[in-house]
């Protein structure tokens, strides 16, 4: 596809040229700009919650958690760019991710810019293609050090081997610690699938029955060693005819590299989850019943160490996989004894989140 915008000259409601073909003279006669296999999409997820606090009352929000506007470009069969954005917490539009893509084969293909690197399933899902809707609260998921909204400024190497299925991506990246010193972080993931394979970087936690996958992933982030280590397992398998039954786990150690509370430098977690999508309609769409329970250790910060755990239980419906979908949910985060003298608070929260895409 090609988009293409002609200028022409003119005149106004006086009969004078328009001031742009008199700048350009005869050079505007026909001015052209092309946009090669250009697709554009964009994406949101609002929600409304009510949250319950142990001690401090209670609260009730509506809010816009997201919204993207994403470009892809192929300017040939083997060179393409990609550009997202994204909101931040100010409600200002920032680049998410901006992408020169380089892929002469599945086996081998290299990016360059601002991207996610190679890290656990969890953060490569993000938030739209997680199976819950809560993503990156439960102290695990996505406590990686970046530059903005999980991504990191460097290159990466990535590569899927369809004999073997097995995956492989490594880099080196810029991160908040390292920009402007000589230092960089290395990065770097190993994933094989026994079942389906999942081709392409990015990942998500569920197929909505779409594929039958089993997949173990491990990967590291590295600099001055530090480091953040996690092992990821995905289990999705058809049930009947559009059905399917999820089973997705991890495990991840922060060891002075990331996590969610810069008061402490090191901890780990783990959490799992479980999730059956019904396969007869309802209405438009399916009906996922989904629970999910974590459980995170902050540790060597100038407070004692203190635990959070948090389960998660949803009524998702499926209209059009992640295209379209609504999420009903309960979540209750409690903290130990250590956590709550650190000023954290037990909590509880039923919401309504709706995420929309056009991709």
């Amino acid at each position: 596809m090609s988009i293409k915008l002609h200028f022409k000259r003119g005149k106004t409601l006086l009969g004078a040229p328009l001031a742009l073909a008199a700048a350009v003279g005869s050079v505007a006669q026909a001015a052209e700009v092309k946009i090669p296999d250009t697709t554009i999409a964009a994406s949101l997820r609002t929600s409304f919650v009510y949250t319950d606090f142990d001690t401090s009352g209670s609260t009730a929000d509506f809010a816009l958690n997201s919204l993207s506007v994403y470009l892809n470009s192929k300017l040939t069969d083997k060179i393409k760019f990609s550009l997202s954005t994204e909101i931040d917490a100010a409600n200002d539009i920032q680049v998410q991710d901006a992408i020169a893509q380089f892929e002469f084969s599945p086996e081998f293909n290299i990016w360059a810019g601002r991207f996610l690197p190679p890290t656990d399933r969890a953060n490569s899902t993000g938030s739209y293609f997680a199976s819950h809707w809560n993503f990156a609260t439960d102290g695990v998921q996505d406590g990686y050090e970046f530059v903005a909204f999980g991504r990191a400024d460097g290159v990466a190497y990535w590569g899927d081997f369809a004999d073997t299925k097995l995956k492989l991506s490594a880099g080196l990246f810029d991160i908040p610690r390292t920009t402007g010193q000589n230092e960089v972080m290395t990065a770097a993931r190993v994933q094989y699938n026994f079942w389906d394979a999942e081709p392409g970087y990015y990942l998500s936690s569920t197929y909505y029955g779409d594929k039958d996958i089993l997949s173990l992933g491990l990967a590291t982030n590295v600099v001055e060693g530090k480091s953040t280590t996690s092992l990821d397992f995905l289990m999705e398998k058809k049930v009947g005819d559009g059905g399917a039954f999820t089973l997705e786990a991890e495990y991840i150690k922060y060891d002075d590299l990331g996590g969610y509370n810069s008061n402490f430098a090191s901890g780990d977690g783990y959490f799992v989850l479980g999730a059956y999508l019904l396969p007869t309609p309802v209405g438009p769409g399916k009906l996922q019943f989904l629970g999910k329970f974590g459980t995170a250790t902050f540790e060597d910060g100038n407070t004692p160490d203190y635990e959070q755990d948090t389960a998660e239980f949803n009524l998702n419906y499926i209209v059009k996989s992640y295209n379209c979908r609504l999420s009903l949910f309960v979540k209750d985060t409690s903290f130990s004894a250590a956590g709550v003298a650190a000023g954290k608070e037990d909590n509880t929260q039923i919401g309504l989140g709706l995420q929309l895409m056009t991709l």
